[in-house]
């Protein structure tokens, strides 16, 4: 059974200063399933002073053996309290079971594993070996040391796997950390803080869980001069205003931010194939993924049977209960974001485009969307060119190659995509052209521990996961001895 939600402040869990909560709602029905407590600025104040101290005063930024002993630790906790995690999971994300067992639970826990086998191996040092600059023979060394402070905002839509992601890597590193995560899923962050409490020996303030529901509250993660970098997932316009936020204080700024990403067909690939592929992606976890193909460019001639194929297949699926063993489409995390999706639907009409199926909002308790496909629209529409986080699929029509690849390339989002063709390094070729961060060439999978993920252009700065994603929490020092 899951422990009600605290927040961890310097080793304890403990409710907010005032006592105040807000509530946390399952999507699939709308009810309340818990509470979470509104931290106030006196509670991330407090989490902040915390986390500095730690990384000031203990031997957590030095100790790698400690670090790699507490992941390790933790990833035990992870796997011993699965069951109730992934239950969790579904009742207040709203997660299809079939997710949970993947990106939502599985992956990010084998990836805490990963990290800390990477932090026990990692060169910490280099020689870079005698050279004589200005005639002074001298021994270089290059010496990578964390970061420091670390705030870390996640979002709601896949909470545990961009929750480890972040302060996996970060405590690896040897950094201390603040969590905030969303206020519609604060309580998985709220259950990791209470295993690093009790099931492991990290040191009070080395990781910190606030849940102020007040933007106006969280705001001051990135302003506090005490912190020394905000590692950041979510849209592109809250990024832009965490990015201006830190800017005075020159903090070290990672974002993980949107995506429009386009999955291409090209004229010698299996069209119906690509279609059914890109419509069921488009449907997981209800469209809630950055990293989603949610434009499929196909080739004119065969534009019908795409829109048709990707129809049908968002009809077998349905949105279901995320309980249900069948269930892909689960809902929308809200109403507010039911709303966003349906707003959108109305310009789809506005536009000239029609739906092939879908188009609506689902009456039930809940906040549920029918999985759509939008046909008729090309790509300088709303439609293809805006994030809508729910299960949409746009299909739009290319003319050859060189056409695929401006289409793809023509938004201000760069962070996936994926080729098909019947020849693999023709899609190869097309593949490279694209400016994307990550890329599916016929049916690989890109997403794994050891792989960096992240975007170009307005879909975010660095890189999450692999060793790049590691070495975001890291500075470099260069260190001249005489030789």
């Amino acid at each position: 059974m899951t422990a009600p939600a605290q927040l961890l402040i310097d080793g304890k869990l403990t409710p907010s200063s005032d006592g105040a909560t807000y509530p946390i709602l399952n999507p699939a029905t709308g009810a309340e399933i818990g509470q979470a407590p509104d931290a106030t600025a006196a509670d991330v104040d407090a989490a902040i002073a915390a986390a500095r101290r730690a990384f000031d005063e203990s031997d957590w930024s030095t100790n790698v053996e400690l670090r790699v002993r507490c992941l390790r630790q933790l990833h035990a906790a992870l796997l011993a309290t699965a069951d109730d995690f992934k239950a969790l999971t579904r009742a207040e994300v709203g997660m299809p079971d079939f997710m949970v067992g993947a990106a939502g639970f599985d992956a990010p826990v084998e990836g805490l594993a990963w990290v800390a086998d990477l932090a026990e191996s990692y060169e910490w040092e280099s020689d870079l070996g005698v050279a004589s600059p200005m005639g002074i023979p001298s021994r270089r060394t290059v010496i990578r040391e964390p970061v420091g402070v670390v705030a870390a905002i996640t979002p709601w839509n896949v909470p545990t796997q961009i929750n480890l992601a972040k302060v996996g890597p970060a405590l690896a590193a040897g950094c201390t950390v603040v969590l905030k995560p969303a206020p519609d899923t604060p309580w998985l962050a709220c259950e990791l803080g209470r295993l690093v409490a009790e099931e492991t020996d990290i040191p009070p303030g080395v990781f910190n869980v606030v849940t102020p529901r007040s933007n106006e509250v969280s705001s001051v993660l990135a302003t506090d001069p005490r912190v020394d970098m905000v590692s950041f997932t979510g849209s592109t316009a809250t990024g832009r205003a965490i990015m201006a936020a830190a800017a005075p204080t020159l903090k070290k700024v990672f974002l993980e931010l949107g995506g429009k990403s386009a999955a291409i067909a090209l004229d010698d690939a299996d069209v119906a194939s690509v279609a059914g592929a890109t419509a069921f992606a488009a449907c997981i976890h209800a469209g809630q993924g950055c990293a989603i193909t949610t434009r499929l460019v196909v080739p004119r001639e065969k534009y019908d049977e795409a829109v048709q194929v990707a129809a049908a297949t968002m009809e077998s699926i349905g949105a279901k209960d995320p309980s249900d063993p069948g269930a892909i489409c689960g809902p929308v995390i809200s109403q507010s974001q039911r709303d966003r999706v349906e707003s959108y639907l109305r310009v789809a009409e506005e536009e000239g485009g029609t739906f092939a199926t879908g188009g609506k909002v689902i009456d039930q308790d809940g906040y549920w969307v029918e999985p759509t496909v939008v046909a008729g629209l090309d790509n300088s529409s709303r439609l293809a060119q805006e994030e809508i986080f729910g299960p949409v699929l746009v299909v739009i029509p290319h003319d050859g190659d060189d056409d695929a690849v401006r289409i793809a390339n023509e938004s201000d989002y760069g962070l996936s995509g994926s080729v098909d063709s019947g020849d693999l390094e023709r899609a190869k070729a097309v593949a490279r052209r694209i400016r994307t961060g990550t890329l599916a060439v016929n049916g690989g999978v890109w997403f794994s521990p050891d792989a960096p993920f992240g975007g170009y252009k307005q879909s975010g700065i660095g890189r999450e996961m692999g060793v790049a994603g590691f070495e975001e929490y890291l500075e470099t020092k260069t260190v001249a001895e005489p030789a």
